[in-house]
């Protein structure tokens, strides 16, 4: 017969943390955010651990090397995603290794035969001001220029003007050599009252921008996450078909971390997955399995030598597996019983495996809800989806600006390696959707506004750590008439905006 559970399975959405003593040293300063994110013996200090419990998911509309970058800058971890071909998911992952901190390659680009409407329109949809100028519009392409909002005025100027006549000339520009440090780039722009300087070779070619609000904002971000060799910690997704092909490539291309990518991970092919990774590197290539939703699936994981379990099904914003296959677990209950499988697994093995909680963060508070019950950190795909940094294009729609998002599962992406259960290799239907979602801004701006409210949150319960939170923590359920009463009610809006990252 089969096997009915007697309570139903929860949503974040359904509790509450009920606040707990705060002395005078929990301050938002004071608190840690710092995570594991693979395994480690008890007493022993993790591989791998984040300064923020934030992921990236592994989606198309989500995961690139610019997301990668952005992430590990604000101490997170960018999976990059594998529904592309090989060669192209390790290229990704090599330029985010590569990447030079304060070194930005240049995405705004134009001819010098084209005219100030292009500047414009270029303008409106990267939101830079800055713009190089090449012979043929690439950022590859040998810089004969720069235009910058000082250079032209809309009002005065015809739009059909050539951007040849009102650029700055390349032989009128301050610029750096190739191959020099930061430190010197800096110093040109410090010495000539620079906003930005152009890197170029020997060849003309331009190679980087250095901008000054680059250098302010590297000073003060203090949450970087670098490797040894003070590269950028990147992530890349893998699945269970191409592995023995895929996961060479991305490690060969630097990536620290690795997560196999499936709706669905209480299966015998992500056994054999992380089998092959064992007897291939041993414990130097870290790889997270999933999705799980109970102690089962999470136990079969653990013993495969998973270094962290991932938690979810069907409570992503554009997954509909739920829907579809009947399939899936409410979030929160999913996360609790995961926990205190992984806690017992701690007791038993002494060997503490890192939990991912995957999906169902629709408000901030649903962060620090989740870790509290629990997780280590958290993947989203939708909250970074809505960012400047994220791979798709911004739209105005309907007045509105927004940001394509679409799941692995929809026709769009077609990821077919990601719902895999073997036999005929194709998506036979849909388990993701097509859709915008409104545009937020930076990343950078966000994440630390999250990120200061999860810290906020941290203190009222009385914890200054995740662990401290996860121990000490209360939580409690809330009904339907406490849900709406915690929201504002009785009253007529002048602002309608909330406070979530909707």
């Amino acid at each position: 017969m089969a096997q009915f559970y007697k309570e139903p399975s929860r949503t974040f959405n359904e509790y509450l943390l009920v606040p707990g003593l705060t002395t005078k040293e929990m301050t938002v300063e004071n608190v840690s955010l710092k995570t594991p994110i693979v395994k480690f013996r008890k007493g022993e200090e993790p591989p791998l651990s984040a300064n923020i419990p934030l992921v990236s998911a592994v989606m198309q509309a989500v995961s690139d090397d610019n997301m990668a970058v952005a992430l590990a800058k604000e101490g997170g971890i960018s999976f990059i995603y594998n529904s592309q071909p090989v060669e192209e998911e390790a290229a990704m992952v090599k330029r985010a290794k590569t990447y030079k901190s304060g070194f930005v390659r240049s995405d705004s680009n134009l001819r010098p035969d084209q005219t100030m409407q292009d500047v414009v329109d270029l303008k409106k949809r990267s939101g830079h001001s800055t713009i190089a100028i090449t012979e043929d519009g690439t950022a590859e392409g040998k810089m004969v220029g720069m235009v910058t909002s000082r250079d032209y005025r809309v009002s005065r100027m015809d739009p059909s003007t050539p951007i040849s006549e009102f650029m700055t000339p390349f032989d009128k520009l301050i610029t750096a050599p190739d191959g020099c440090t930061l430190s010197e780039a800096n110093d040109i722009l410090w010495d000539n009252k620079l906003n930005a300087v152009p890197v170029v070779d020997d060849n003309q070619r331009l190679t980087y921008f250095v901008f000054r609000k680059d250098y302010d904002a590297h000073k003060a971000n203090k949450n970087e996450l670098l490797d040894a060799h003070k590269s950028y910690i990147v992530g890349a997704g893998v699945n269970t078909r191409d592995y023995e092909e895929r996961i060479p490539a991305v490690v060969d291309a630097g990536a620290d971390v690795l997560c196999i990518d499936s709706s669905e991970g209480y299966s015998e092919w992500q056994s054999e997955c992380l089998a092959w990774v064992r007897k291939k590197y041993g414990d130097e290539v870290k790889i997270g399995a999933g999705n799980v939703v109970d102690k089962e699936g999470f136990y079969y994981l653990a013993e495969a030598g998973a270094d962290f379990v991932k938690i979810g099904i069907g409570g992503g914003s554009i997954c509909i597996t739920r829907e579809q296959k009947g399939i899936g677990r409410g979030q929160a209950t999913a996360v609790i019983e995961v926990a205190a499988a992984r806690d017992e697994y701690f007791q038993r093995t002494g060997v503490y495996i890192p939990l991912c909680s995957d999906g169902g963060i629709v408000y901030d508070y649903h962060m620090t809800l989740a870790l509290a019950m629990g997780a280590d950190f958290l993947m989203m795909g939708r909250y970074f989806a809505r960012f400047d940094e994220s791979p798709t294009s911004k739209l105005n729609v309907n007045g509105s600006y927004v940001k394509e998002y679409w799941g692995e599962g929809s026709n769009r992406a077609r990821n077919w390696q990601r719902y895999d259960l073997g036999g005929d290799p194709r998506m036979k239907f849909e388990e993701g959707v097509d859709s915008y979602v409104p545009y937020a801004g930076s990343l950078h701006d966000n994440v630390n506004l999250s990120m200061t409210k999860v810290k906020s949150t941290m203190c009222n319960v009385g914890a200054t750590s995740i662990r401290d939170l996860q121990e000490n923590a209360k939580i409690t359920l809330v009904s339907a008439t406490s849900i709406v009463e915690g929201g504002a009610h009785d009253v007529i809006l002048r602002d309608t905006s909330q406070g979530g990252n909707r």
